[in-house]
């Protein structure tokens, strides 16, 4: 099965329980799915995407492509001088350097991880400095196509949810994990449609709708 398939069979089941959903499908449209292929450029890529803005991370990935920083044993052999001229700020430089040591002497067997359960990928996935619940969860949606995910910690998903209950107050984490347990086993399908809804609402790109 496709991405967009299982995205779409998502969003129809979701929007036949949930008549919020319909209406916001209705609203801003199908999504596509944000696919990025597994390995430690894309893990890389949310490592940067980390509490910035959109258009921050991108500028700061165009400059880091371009060094051709996207591969582990490149990105190791940078000084913090390159990866400060790059735009990385202290704490990342330890993060990307701790992940490219793991992908390189095999401590974070990238490779493997499509085939592990969501529990395991994620535990090894958190098991690296830098990588909290947000990268391992984002990374599980993106580049392992986990159907069931929803990615609590990232703001314009809370959001969409206040955009989508029609609610005052945005839901904290705990709120946003409750509201979204009623989205199971479709939860990433849920996602991707509430950063849709918030790209239409609020004209703004955001990590899963830049279009």
């Amino acid at each position: 099965m496709t991405r967009q398939k299982a995205l779409d069979d998502g969003l129809r089941a979701l929007a036949d329980r949930d008549p919020d959903v319909a209406a916001a499908l209705a609203e801003a449209g199908a999504p596509e799915p944000r696919v990025l292929e597994p390995g430690f450029a894309a893990l890389i890529r949310i490592i940067v995407g980390q509490q910035v803005s959109t258009a921050s991370a991108a500028a700061i990935l165009a400059r880091l492509a371009a060094a051709g920083g996207l591969d582990a044993e490149t990105f190791a052999a940078f000084d913090d001088a390159q990866l400060g001229a790059i735009g990385f700020s202290r704490a990342k430089m330890r993060y990307g350097r701790a992940l490219a040591e793991r992908v390189l002497d095999g401590r974070l067997p990238l490779e493997r991880l499509s085939g592990e359960a969501s529990e395991a990928a994620h535990a090894a996935l958190v098991a690296v400095p830098g990588i909290g619940r947000w990268t391992a969860e984002i990374y599980r949606m993106f580049a392992l196509g986990d159907p069931d995910v929803f990615p609590s910690g990232d703001v314009a998903l809370r959001e969409g949810i206040r955009m989508l209950r029609g609610s005052e107050t945005r839901p904290d984490i705990a709120g946003s994990d409750a509201v979204s347990a009623d989205w199971a086993p479709h939860r990433s399908a849920a996602a991707h449609l509430l950063w849709r809804l918030y790209r239409v609402r609020r004209g703004v790109a955001v990590l899963g709708a830049d279009r």
